[in-house]
């Protein structure tokens, strides 16, 4: 397995956020891993590993063409116009480039126009978001493409010590503030060091195609935050109860044919007992 590993040459977008920096970490020791960083940060500046690179002003085919890669992870954040021409043009690169795939990190919110059920992979997109919108916008754009170089992973909440949720939940305790719960959101839930793991056995596989990596179970929103917020403190903390619909919602993305094996798969306590190491 290891030989036939070393072949790939990776770079992460967006390797210097939560989800990206997760990735590159688990990947780097297996794989010639590069990465892109949009705010100087001396870790970042000084690996010749990583780039600097702003969406929203410069040319992702430059920092492409100077890694050449044969999986690129899309892990961006920022301006959706910017990212849609950024994602635009590594789809006219994997065009010209049959060697190369993408690894588009998608969201639930695809779905959350659809409100009765949890959704599957093959299930129509639909959304009321403007995020979900945009996500939308790119998966449509790169299901355009041979099958064989695109992998949409579509997320749900993904928790981990250093993800921006815990370090805004943190927030709330030490000021005091009332944390937002939403009673009627089931949805599902994951962790940063599952996501990984699952995105480097689909990178070793050679998966393609669209993959729901949630947890296998589904949580309601307050239940869930609550007990998040029980692993952070022993202090009474305020809720407040977002109401967005008198009935049930479900934003929540489950697997039915593409199927991880057993041990890359999470349930919301393993979830929770993650977040408790």
């Amino acid at each position: 397995m290891q030989e036939a590993t070393n072949k790939h040459r990776i770079l992460i977008l967006g390797a210097s956020g939560f989800l990206g920096n997760a990735l590159y970490k688990e990947l780097c020791s297996y794989f010639k891993t590069f990465g892109t960083y949009r705010i100087p940060k001396r870790d970042f500046e000084d690996n010749a590993h990583f780039f600097p690179y702003n969406v929203e002003e410069d040319d992702v085919i430059e920092i492409i063409e100077a890694v050449r890669p044969t999986i690129i992870i899309s892990s961006l954040r920022g301006d959706f116009h910017a990212q849609t021409m950024a994602h635009q043009h590594i789809a006219n690169y994997l065009l010209e480039n049959k060697g190369c795939k993408l690894i588009f990190l998608s969201s639930a919110n695809v779905f959350d126009a659809y409100s009765k059920f949890p959704s599957y992979e093959l299930d129509k997109t639909f959304s009321h978001s403007i995020y979900g919108h945009f996500k939308i916008k790119i998966e449509n754009m790169l299901l355009r493409l041979p099958k064989k170089q695109v992998v949409i992973a579509r997320l749900p909440m993904v928790l981990g010590t250093q993800c921006p949720r815990i370090k805004e939940l943190k927030q709330h305790i030490s000021e005091g503030t009332a944390v937002e719960v939403f009673p009627n959101i089931i949805m599902n839930v994951t962790t940063d060091y599952k996501v990984t793991q699952q995105l480097h056995y689909i990178i070793n596989r050679n998966k393609s195609g669209i993959f729901h990596l949630g947890s296998t179970d589904l949580v309601h929103h307050d239940e869930f935050i609550k007990d998040v917020v029980q692993l952070l403190t022993y202090k009474n903390i305020n809720f407040k109860q977002v109401y967005t619909t008198n009935e049930d919602r479900y934003l929540a993305v489950l697997p039915k044919y593409n199927l991880l094996p057993k041990h890359l798969q999470i349930s919301s306590t393993q979830v929770l007992e993650e977040l408790h190491k």
